[in-house]
């Protein structure tokens, strides 16, 4: 038989490829779920994480029409 394309291939190789990617898509859950530092119990007695910006503030000047367009940019 032709399996070269999945037009074609038998239900042997189907089942083959969805296999692979099912234990590749568990393999991406298990690195992703090592690689976070809490898992969800730590949020929970430390509170909620605080984020602070730093740095300079930027406000939005007057609009301005670039030459050529009729188009307001802010």
């Amino acid at each position: 038989m032709n399996n070269s394309s999945l037009l074609s291939a038998n239900s042997a190789t189907h089942i083959k490829i969805v296999a692979v990617a099912l234990v590749a898509g568990i393999l991406v859950v298990g690195v992703g779920l090592a690689a976070r530092h809490d898992l969800g119990t730590d949020v929970m007695v430390s509170g909620t994480p605080r984020l602070e910006a730093q740095g300079p503030i930027i406000r939005a000047g007057e609009p301005r029409v670039i030459a050529g367009e009729h188009r307001m940019i802010r």
